[in-house]
């Protein structure tokens, strides 16, 4: 039994240090240590670099737009009205027996976001963020500066803001809507929530994106599947060389969040109206004086066309451009100064991509045969 004991133990510490000796010469062969910053052999996949680079630039691009991209925080002054039990003679007894005022002020604050469109302080966001609004201000990293509104356009939901300071800012790089194709890569940059420069991306799902408004406009749109939610209005939609190419207005949401539907003001529509503003503090529409019905498979076909492509003229306003340059009830309207127009949004779109008092040359279908008049286009009154 001793003899046992005394084979055994030396046995067994044999084993031990043969167990410790095989574990430290397997290190590396079987996986990183505990909580090692080794990495995986696979960065020299072809697959990996491709995407190292698109990730790369990436960060790029939130380098280039951490101090260009704005916070915006908006206070307004309501007057909401008071319930009608406040006044009950019951209830004044609570407040002294004095009547309580039928209105009370309240402040509302609001949030959204912008980016710098030059280096003296200009800055674009969506109309509807400062809206009626008292005082804006306007945090550009750890600063805040007041902000002073410089015009708003409502139709196209666009405001300039403008910051006074001594300091030089870090613009924008604006791109060419027109080029954006759907695949492309879209960038957002904003505050969501309030949570300041946050960074999502996505593809552009759709250009061309008409009639999203309940008013009536029908300007295009582009549409993206990048993360936007409630605060990321007046943002910047960034394609993958750095271009801002919209300006991130709404989104379509059943639940009030993100939904992988977002829409943005196309940049080249932007950069018009927001010179406008610039200049003159408003913006001028051109008019012709047509009013548009939708057009019919059947009218189409007796007009001779092979589908029902154009805008069909239900009323031409008196003493208008439309009216003089000899456009009546019933034409078709197929192009603008050799701008197709297939439905009523082209039809819109074309007449405004020019300024007012341009000449326009109206390519009609009259009773079968193309017509071209010609007219001047006035300011919309």
């Amino acid at each position: 039994m001793k003899a046992y004991k005394k084979i055994t133990i030396p046995v067994l510490m044999l084993l031990i240090s043969s167990v410790i000796l095989y574990t430290f010469s397997c290190k590396g062969e079987s996986g990183p240590d505990f909580l090692s910053g080794t990495r995986p052999d696979i960065n020299n996949s072809e697959a990996i670099t491709d995407a190292s680079n698109v990730q790369k630039a990436f960060n790029e691009i939130y380098d280039l737009y951490e101090n260009t991209v704005v916070f915006i925080s908006t206070e307004q002054t309501i007057k909401m009205r008071q319930h009608p039990f406040f006044n009950d003679p019951f209830f004044r007894e609570f407040f002294g027996g004095r009547p309580m005022p039928e209105e009370q002020e309240q402040k509302r604050t609001g949030l959204g976001t912008g980016f710098i469109l030059s280096d003296d302080g200009y800055i674009a966001t969506n109309h509807h963020v400062v809206a009626n609004v008292d005082k804006v201000e306007v945090r550009i990293g750890e600063k805040t500066y007041q902000a002073k509104i410089i015009g708003s356009d409502e139709a196209t939901d666009l405001a300039l803001l403008k910051i006074s300071s001594l300091e030089k800012f870090k613009p924008a790089f604006l791109g060419d809507s027109d080029k954006v194709r759907v695949g492309d890569w879209a960038i957002a940059i904003g505050n969501p929530f309030g949570l300041d420069r946050t960074f999502t991306t996505g593809v552009i799902s759709a250009v061309g994106r008409n009639d999203l408004d309940r008013s009536g406009r029908s300007s295009s749109h582009l549409q993206t599947d990048a993360s936007i939610n409630p605060g990321n209005s007046g943002g910047p939609l960034i394609n993958i060389d750095g271009q801002v190419i919209g300006i991130n207005r709404m989104i379509y949401s059943k639940s009030g969040g993100n939904m992988g539907i977002g829409f943005a003001i196309p940049i080249n529509t932007a950069r018009d109206i927001l010179r406008q503003i610039r200049e003159k503090g408003k913006v001028s529409r051109p008019f012709i004086g047509v009013q548009i019905a939708r057009l019919t498979e059947d009218y189409a076909k007796k007009a001779g066309l092979d589908e029902p492509k154009g805008a069909l003229v239900a009323e031409v306003v008196k003493a208008s451009p439309a009216e003089k340059g000899g456009i009546r009830q019933g034409d078709i309207i197929v192009a603008v100064n050799d701008k197709k127009v297939e439905n009523f949004p082209d039809l819109i779109n074309a007449v405004e991509s020019f300024s007012v008092g341009t000449k326009l040359n109206v390519t009609v279908i009259r009773e079968k045969k193309r017509i071209k008049v010609s007219l001047i286009a006035t300011e919309r009154p």
